[in-house]
């Protein structure tokens, strides 16, 4: 079994962290869709959001998932750690299809190497803030790892 920390002292910063890649997201996918409107929603094109390429597909979704994040991040209450588990992982995916397929007729995300790049590190930033934003009441959180072996902290 995984230990995955429970009230980590530092889960305050982790959420500002989950909090800003959500925000992030969100800003690509509005600049996205300013950028974007009138052109095909998928496919690659010569426009840039922020630098990278990106679609009208890709800013609906990355504006989606921003939002689900920033909303979770704000409710927290552990759903904000399932919500950065998955969305992160999911980015994850989404990078790896844009790194298959960035120079083929398949690029339906118009993704170039660089917005790959940004989805892999946004991606990695949500799963780590997950991995320590987890929250128990004192009682169920168990003791700490070194007290667990016998050994002081």
């Amino acid at each position: 079994m995984a230990h995955n920390p429970v009230n980590h002292h530092l889960r305050p910063l982790y959420r500002v962290v989950g909090f800003l890649a959500g925000a992030y997201l969100v800003v690509f996918g509005i600049v996205g869709l300013i950028q974007t409107s009138g052109e095909d929603a998928t496919g690659a094109n010569d426009k840039l959001i922020l630098g990278q390429g990106g679609n009208l597909l890709l800013s609906i979704i990355m504006l989606a998932v921003g939002v689900i994040v920033l909303i979770a991040t704000v409710i927290g209450r552990n759903l904000d750690t399932a919500a950065d588990k998955y969305l992160g992982w999911g980015l994850l995916v989404l990078g790896t299809y844009g790194l298959a397929f960035s120079r083929t007729d398949a690029n339906v995300f118009g993704q170039d190497i660089q917005t790959v790049i940004v989805t892999y590190i946004v991606g990695i930033v949500l799963i780590t803030v997950s991995l320590y934003s987890k929250v128990a009441p004192a009682a169920q959180a168990g003791a700490p790892r070194q007290v667990r072996e016998g050994r002081t902290a």
